[in-house]
């Protein structure tokens, strides 16, 4: 059964990071890259009480990336996974999923650190991260065992879209 949602962008990331090639795989290793949220006008009155938080999570469309594939070979290993246990962009529904340090409030913009987007991403939400609520202790992470938060990684263009110029 085929169904749609529609979703409005709420705002647009800005980072440094104009191609996949060279974005940090995950916010864990970017290393402190900073970058700007912009939210529309219209949003701003749901930022009330959000720089008393340290982290948030961004929620964005990931408007860049080559069609879903169901198994993928992802950046932190050789072996293709099926993409639900994965953190591939090429996923049926292109939502990627961020948490970023909440460095400051200013009006419309929300200045973060720790970002693993590209330039101009479009916004679907923002939520505080809670660690009450976000940490858990766990006993299995499948495949990811062996990862190391200080691995740094950065992408390749393995889930870049096909276009004529970039084959």
């Amino acid at each position: 059964m085929e169904s749609t949602m529609r979703f409005c962008p709420i705002g647009t990331i800005r980072t440094g990071f104009a191609l996949p090639q060279g974005t940090p795989v995950q916010g864990a290793y970017a290393g402190g890259a900073t970058g700007t949220v912009e939210l529309l006008p219209e949003f701003v009155p749901g930022l009330k009480d959000l720089a008393g938080f340290d982290r948030i999570w961004l929620l964005y469309w990931l408007d860049r990336t080559a069609p879903p594939q169901l198994e993928v070979v992802p950046y932190l290993d050789s072996k293709p996974h099926g993409v639900f246990a994965t953190r591939s962009p090429c996923r049926p529904n292109a939502i990627g999923m961020s948490v970023v340090r909440l460095m400051g409030v200013e009006g419309a913009t929300l200045w973060v650190a720790d970002v693993d987007m590209l330039d101009g991403t479009p916004l679907l939400d923002i939520k505080p991260y809670v660690p009450a609520f976000d940490v858990f202790a766990v006993e299995r992470v499948g495949w990811c065992e062996g990862i190391t938060k200080h691995t740094c990684k950065t992408a390749d263009n393995r889930f870049a879209p096909v276009s004529p110029t970039t084959g």
